[in-house]
């Protein structure tokens, strides 16, 4: 049974899927320390504010506008994102914490307040049949708005942050965060076209930019002794209760689009877009977030659910693809 597991992951695996479990077992294996974390963490600030100057750079604002005549479904798909998974990460949270333990159940929380990923949304509503135009729309506005949403969500849900003052914290966020967001909506008429051009190649610098950072936290995990506190068992059970979660996720999406009466091709964007979470957002939020010692074990649970999503949504869009028999 494991070793089918086992060859079904690696078979369905992305290549950044793999990366990021390598750059994991490096930071394990080869932590960096002392004088070089110092440097990788002011470093880190950096590719911070560099990964969300251009998130707000390629997001267009003719996309987030073009919406607004699906108003209704873009509703929908934010109420899902933001507000459903914060209600079933509240339902989970007495079982996380039994199984897995209070510092995984704060990463299980965290997970529920982040926004729908973008490139993966389109791609698997494409892939379904579903209307591509909306995805987008939905996608990037759930990006966009996760921006101020998240950091609210998470100071609500379970102090985020309380390690300082909530003036500094959220100084912090609009310095590594809304601050290049905005700059890169500002900057879009001068550099949209040369980053259009080298779409292909940035899109690679964001992936390496997630890398570092996950690389930069578990560094400092593993300093701290963090590996010590996870058990296999620890981890089983994290791998569990993402994976109850992301069936809850799923099954609300897909009955209540049917119950909302929407059709085909908006129930796809539903499904696709209001069932998953930012792995590119969520890394270098935690980053801000959270005090050091804490943001390598609280993307973990992150890092689990993005490989699951992939997964399970990559198996349903090829299932949706084909057409259904007459009369169905």
């Amino acid at each position: 049974m494991l070793k089918k597991a086992w060859l079904f992951f690696i078979n369905h695996a992305d290549g950044f899927t793999l990366a990021l479990i390598a750059t994991l077992i490096l930071a394990v294996l080869l932590p960096a320390g002392g004088d070089v974390y110092k440097g990788f963490k002011l470093a880190s600030y950096l590719v911070v504010a560099s990964l969300f100057f251009m998130h707000g750079l390629k997001l267009s604002p003719r996309n987030l506008w073009a919406g607004l005549t699906s108003w209704r479904l873009h509703l929908v798909i934010t109420l899902a994102t933001f507000a459903l998974f914060p209600v079933f990460g509240l339902v989970l949270k007495p079982v996380v914490l039994f199984f897995a333990g209070d510092r995984l159940c704060l990463g299980m929380l965290f997970l529920c307040v982040l926004p729908s990923t973008v490139q993966s949304s389109i791609a698997f509503t494409s892939v379904a049949g579903g209307n591509v135009a909306a995805a987008v729309c939905s996608a990037s506005f759930s990006s966009l708005l996760g921006v101020f949403v998240t950091p609210l969500l998470a100071n609500l849900l379970f102090h985020a942050g309380a390690g300082s003052s909530l003036g500094e914290a959220v100084w912090n966020l609009c310095l590594q965060l809304v601050f290049p967001f905005a700059a890169g909506q500002l900057a879009r008429p001068w550099l949209l076209g040369w980053v259009s051009r080298r779409g292909k190649l940035l899109s690679y610098t964001d992936r390496l930019s997630v890398l570092f950072i996950v690389y930069v936290s578990f560094s400092h995990g593993t300093t701290s002794g963090l590996w010590r506190t996870l058990s296999w068992p620890l981890l089983a059970a994290l791998v569990l209760c993402c994976g109850i979660l992301l069936a809850m996720a799923l099954a609300a999406t897909s009955i209540g689009a049917g119950l909302l009466g929407f059709a085909r091709a908006e129930r796809i964007v539903v499904i696709f877009c209001g069932s998953k979470k930012s792995l590119v957002t969520g890394v270098p939020m935690a980053n801000v977030i959270f005090p050091p010692d804490l943001a390598g074990v609280i993307i973990l649970p992150l890092m689990v659910f993005h490989q699951m999503q992939l997964l399970a949504c990559s198996y349903i869009s090829r299932r949706m693809s084909v057409p259904a028999p007459a009369g169905a």
